[in-house]
């Protein structure tokens, strides 16, 4: 059941048809979802201006030299970046000073004066907070007043969420080589919508940071999935640019989010806009059939044969029989026992010095993908102008990059590319640090630029990953791989909350990290037209440059190595 044969199938059915083009487009429309709900809390968990609420009904308000009648009338003149109070007086003739967190009142106070001397009384805020509601009418942290001492439960929203998503990988990446491709990817979309749907009716921070989990976890375990999925339905020819080009539309939820959040302003209804997103998967994933990979690793031949049948009937092409290529015998298991075949872990990929060097660098730059990833994206709010816009164009810059990516790797190489991606998105991240904050239009420009580079950094690393470790454990490296990754999608909301420590402060950590990574991945081997190593030797001779397999591969089979990143899944699950 070797690739090479299961190749020649998709020789004669298509390798990129019209069965593949539908399956593809269906499975690669729910990416949508998937990064709409993993940035879906960059406007649903939002921080509004506030202050305390006075005890009482206010009869005027003073802000410096400025009255008004109510407090929500003056947050315009309200700088967030400045703690100035507001000065109320009440109707039974008190006066109060209210800050975002406390709130004091006048003794001996006969007039409404902005600046006062005299001695104050100080207070809790137990009658909760006024919240600004100019751009949002409501958002998770005004509906259960996640600020000031509990400002901490807003900020683990993101975090716990991307726990939730490390957790899907390992769950579903497992459950999809037991029960199969099709089974997970129904059960992740029908998850996905109910707890997409669910979380708009939470009815405390707890039940929704429940829900969210679960939520996370289904949208990671289709994430996984439907890559081998596609991988496992598309021939050598055209999988590297497709399953590439799968982060494309993950990009698309991105910018879905942008445009919901300026179109919807309170948080549940929004959640339930973005959710619907995955409401036609749903009603059509009945369709999507099993993939003939999985179906043979089961010896389910006939069920293969016909999902073959299927295929070459839609892409009018003449059908064939799988035993005619490979040599299937229904008696025995294809292609050997696996209880034969000595057990892998982690710590084979410390086997040597080189190769320990090897595996703690693509960790590294996995690491630095994620983290800068989501902290270009997470950050876009507070780079000034709109941040609707903002967040918009962090999603639509992913896209020019998957495609730079498609053609650099094959013309200049995989490691020249990865270098100088990291190397840029560093360089940029200090520009950034020098742009003045009023120039809100150069800073969205270097942010997209820099999103741009880690972009294209993260989308190479699945196949340079994959191609520098032979064939025993490249599903393990990757999978490894993939864990890092999460880490640091883990980590990148803590790194955008150290704005409160300095508001560069993560452009500094993203850049530092990046800096690091480029150049470690110059020690790193080139595998731009080289063999697909098979074994340990084959991997270490890529250090020195020379060629140990017998055969050439052009720059254009770079797909065999997506052939073996089928198994991302089994990757993930080992781990």
């Amino acid at each position: 059941m070797g690739p090479s044969n299961l190749e020649r199938v998709f020789d004669r059915v298509g390798h990129f048809g019209r069965f593949q083009i539908f399956l593809y487009f269906v499975c690669a429309f729910q990416n949508i979802s998937c990064g709409i709900h993993y940035l879906a809390s960059v406007f649903m968990a939002v921080t509004p201006q506030h202050a305390c609420r006075p005890p009482g009904n206010v009869s005027r308000v003073l802000f410096h030299n400025h009255s008004a009648w109510k407090v929500e009338d003056i947050w315009a003149l309200v700088s967030p970046r400045q703690e100035d109070h507001i000065a109320v007086q009440l109707q039974n003739g008190t006066i109060w000073e209210l800050s975002s967190c406390r709130r004091s009142r006048r003794e001996d106070a006969l007039h409404l004066e902005y600046e006062y001397g005299g001695s104050k009384l100080d207070f809790p805020c137990s009658d909760g907070y006024i919240y600004d509601q100019g751009k949002w009418e409501s958002t998770v942290v005004t509906e259960w007043d996640l600020v000031c001492h509990r400002r901490w439960l807003a900020k683990l929203i993101q975090p716990v969420f991307m726990f939730g998503v490390l957790l899907g990988a390992v769950i579903f990446g497992y459950l999809s080589d037991r029960v199969g491709r099709r089974l997970i990817l129904w059960s992740t979309s029908i998850g996905k919508f109910l707890f997409g749907i669910a979380v708009a009716f939470t009815f405390d921070y707890y039940s929704f940071m429940a829900t969210r989990f679960l939520l996370a976890m289904a949208a990671s375990g289709y994430l996984v999935v439907v890559f081998v999925y596609v991988t496992e339905f598309i021939g050598m020819k055209s999988r590297t640019w497709a399953s590439i080009h799968l982060h494309s539309f993950f990009a698309v939820g991105i910018m879905v989010v942008a445009l919901t959040g300026y179109l919807v302003r309170t948080w549940w209804h929004y959640q339930i806009v973005l959710s619907t997103v995955t409401l036609p998967f749903v009603l059509c994933c009945w369709m999507l059939p099993e993939t003939p990979f999985w179906l043979l690793s089961e010896k389910r031949y006939e069920e293969a044969q016909k999902v073959v049948g299927t295929m070459a009937k839609w892409n009018r092409t003449r059908s064939c029989k799988l035993s005619e290529f490979l040599s299937l015998d229904p008696n025995s298991p294809a292609g050997g026992n696996p209880s034969d075949a000595k057990k892998h872990n982690v710590s084979d990929l410390f086997c040597d010095w080189n190769i320990a060097l090897r595996t703690l660098t693509l960790w590294l730059v996995w690491f630095t993908g994620s983290l800068g990833f989501y902290s270009f994206s997470l950050n876009s709010v507070n780079l000034g102008g709109s941040e609707y816009l903002n967040l918009f164009l962090m999603g639509a810059v992913e896209i020019p990059a998957y495609v730079c990516i498609c053609i650099g790797m094959d013309k200049v190489g995989r490691r020249n590319v990865l270098v100088f991606s990291l190397i840029s998105s560093a360089l940029i991240c200090g520009v950034m640090m020098l742009i003045p904050q009023d120039y809100h239009i150069w800073c969205v420009v270097a942010a997209m630029a820099g999103k741009f580079a880690v972009g294209a950094a993260f989308g190479l690393i699945y196949l340079y990953t994959a191609e520098l470790y032979p064939t025993v454990v490249r599903s393990l490296a990757v999978g490894s791989g993939s864990m890092m990754c999460r880490v640091g999608s883990i980590v990148a909301p803590f790194c955008v909350y150290l704005t409160s420590v300095w508001i560069f402060m993560p452009q500094l950590v993203v850049g530092i990290v990046a800096c690091v990574s480029g150049v470690l991945t110059l020690k790193l081997p080139e595998t731009l037209g080289k063999p697909l190593v098979t074994t340990w030797e084959e991997a270490g001779s890529l250090e020195s440059g020379k060629d140990s397999s017998t055969g050439k591969l052009s720059s254009t089979t770079n797909s065999v190595a997506l052939e073996k990143i089928d198994m991302i899944g089994a990757g993930d699950s080992g781990l």
